[in-house]
């Protein structure tokens, strides 16, 4: 009798574990150290919220204002000097009173605080570029740069930085007497960032100083790699961290100053009325009674100052570990 001999079915090699996939930049910004310090931080959210309801009615004023305070064919100076609404001479279609010419303040402070918020980002946004640039050279090379460099910071730290911005925009007007608006917004932007570029280069070259020592650097120059792209690729993104606060906290002194300048008469141009305009405008009348064309604008320029400052305190605790 035959055996029969049975074949054993073939058994399938067990499949090899899934790796798990990296998480993305939002899911470890969410498990952070930073979103945690936001969470648990009440000051913290109440200015991020305050800022962002200004930035968004500053960017959508289109949208969300009830006027057009810049389209003088809609301006009714029988309208003139109108308390709020809640007075007993205020109309409902102007919430917030009108000013002297007859335009909603509402509406003239959504379309100023966009150009208050555009210039002091724009000016900071050249400040850090300046400032990074040639502190980063400055810490970096060293020697007679550094040295020439600093002396610079000096000079420009001897003056106050209001009596810089009005020189630098009394120069700009004199040398363009007839320029439009576009060129008037440029010099007012310069005029800013040149007071403003000395604190980020001394931040940065104090941190380059202390990174170009490290032993990161040493290997990138003895592999040969350039000067240049040592900067660019590992030195530039290790001081980064103070920038960043320092800028948030910019942008706040940038808003201020774009105001007072335009207080005192050489800001921003009369037809596209900012903040400070509006708050010198008010100024005329507030002696006599119309007290809400002056301090609505002075209100919303101290919210958005008080929580822009308030969002780079907490962002300087956030990313120093000693301060956690």
């Amino acid at each position: 009798m035959a055996h029969q001999h049975s074949v054993a079915p073939a058994v399938a090699p067990a499949a090899a574990p899934a790796i798990p996939a990296a998480p993305g930049a939002l899911a470890r910004f969410l498990d952070g150290d930073v979103w945690h310090s936001f969470k648990n931080s009440p000051v913290a959210i109440i200015a991020a919220v305050i800022a962002t309801l200004c930035v968004v009615c500053a960017l959508f004023a289109n949208w969300l204002a009830p006027h057009n305070p810049l389209d003088l064919a809609t301006l009714e100076l029988m309208d003139a000097r109108l308390p709020p609404a809640w007075e007993a001479e205020g109309k409902a279609k102007y919430l917030l009173g009108t000013d002297d010419q007859g335009r909603d303040i509402l509406s003239a402070l959504m379309y100023g605080s966009r150009i208050s918020l555009f210039v002091g980002l724009a000016s900071v946004v050249v400040s850090v570029v300046i400032g990074v640039g040639l502190g980063l050279l400055s810490g970096f090379v060293g020697g007679r740069v550094d040295a020439f460099i600093m002396r610079v910071c000096d000079v420009m730290l001897s003056f106050p930085s209001i009596l810089i911005a009005l020189l630098i925009d009394g120069v700009g007007r004199a040398m363009f007497p007839n320029a439009h608006d576009t060129l008037a917004f440029t010099v007012l932007i310069i005029a800013i960032s040149l007071t403003g570029w000395v604190q980020y280069a001394r931040t940065v070259r104090g941190s380059t100083l202390v990174e170009r020592q490290k032993e990161y650097v040493q290997a990138a120059r003895v592999i040969g790699v350039s000067p240049a792209r040592i900067m660019r690729r590992h030195v530039l993104p290790n001081v980064l961290g103070p920038v960043l606060v320092l800028a948030t906290i910019h942008v706040a002194t940038a808003i201020i100053t774009e105001a007072t300048l335009s207080f005192l008469g050489v800001g921003v141009p009369p037809t596209s009325p900012s903040l400070g305009t509006l708050i010198r405008v008010g100024q005329d009348f507030l002696f006599s009674g119309e007290w809400w064309i002056t301090i609505f604008p002075g209100l919303v320029l101290i919210m958005i100052a008080l929580s822009v400052n308030l969002l780079g305190d907490w962002l300087r605790d956030a990313l120093n570990p000693r301060l956690r």
